[in-house]
């Protein structure tokens, strides 16, 4: 009978922010598999654990697999934990989970601390509803394609949440305020921890890096009543040719394409409407 596979978060800063379920799945497994083992043994002499650990991390998931993959098979069970939150967040571990659903192995989720839950709980933006879209290609067509996923988004959840690298903070903010406009933000780093911070404004004001951790944003993409963007009126050629791309290329609904340009914009949906509709008779 195969072992049982468990993905455990961690805590993201503060060690007490652990859960006692956490520290027996922890205690009792064969075997933790961590993203950084010294990281990871800290955490566990903290609270007096020696089960061992092997490395398991982005640059030797897929050689490393097939060895918890056979020691889950013989009956072992595997804890895999991450530098700090949940496992498959932006982190390892998607790889292993999926290769072990393949071979009928038992899965099982820890819950506890993330970044993305713990910035969305005192951002205080009102929505129901947010798009994960996790760390930000740093260049080339991987970079277009996210900020493309950020468009997409507008119009269809109120929230977006990502992270940043704290050298690329700055650019990134920067880039999409220059395209978006002045959109209300939560921007957050070193979360539970003694040099905590969470600062609230806008895409299109936000100054400042740190060499200190990395960088969980909310972006308020729904609350209109707070976008003061400084594009100019826009040229009804060119919303048809934004609302082409969005719903032929970005594939999103004719209807959130309107409502997104409207908030982009400034200008009532039925304007954005009539524009897009005056294009077709000039074409």
């Amino acid at each position: 009978m195969a072992g049982t596979l468990f993905i455990v978060a961690t805590p993201i800063g503060n060690l007490d922010d652990i859960s006692a379920r956490a520290l027996r799945i922890l205690r009792e497994v064969s075997l933790i598999a961590a993203e950084d083992t010294r990281r990871t043994n800290h955490l566990l002499q903290r609270y007096g654990l020696t089960t061992r650990s092997t490395s398991f991390h982005e640059h030797n998931a897929k050689s490393k697999a097939p060895e918890l993959i056979d020691r889950l098979l013989a009956g072992e069970s595997i804890a895999v934990v991450t530098d700090a939150g949940t496992p498959g967040v932006s982190d390892p571990g998607q790889e292993l989970v999926v290769v072990a659903h393949e071979r009928q192995i038992p899965v099982v989720p820890i819950p506890g601390p993330s970044a993305v839950t713990a910035a969305l709980s005192v951002c205080g933006f009102p929505g129901d509803g947010f798009v994960f879209l996790g760390f930000p290609p740093s260049k080339g067509p991987e970079r277009r394609a996210w900020f493309e996923r950020f468009a997409a988004a507008r119009g269809v959840v109120p929230l977006v949440v990502f992270y940043e690298a704290p050298h690329r903070i700055q650019t990134t903010l920067g880039e999409l305020g220059s395209r978006f406009g002045r959109l209300p933000i939560c921007v957050g780093r070193e979360l539970t921890k003694v040099h905590e911070f969470i600062k609230f404004g806008y895409l299109t004001e936000f100054s400042g890096s740190s060499n200190l951790g990395e960088f969980v944003v909310v972006v308020n993409i729904g609350d209109s009543t707070k976008i003061e963007s400084a594009l100019p009126p826009p040229e009804p050629g060119a919303v048809a040719e934004e609302f082409s791309q969005m719903t032929k290329t970005e594939g999103v609904r004719r209807r959130q394409a309107i409502s997104a340009l409207s908030r982009k914009y400034g200008l009532p949906a039925r304007e954005i409407y009539a524009m897009v509709e005056a294009s077709k008779s000039t074409v």
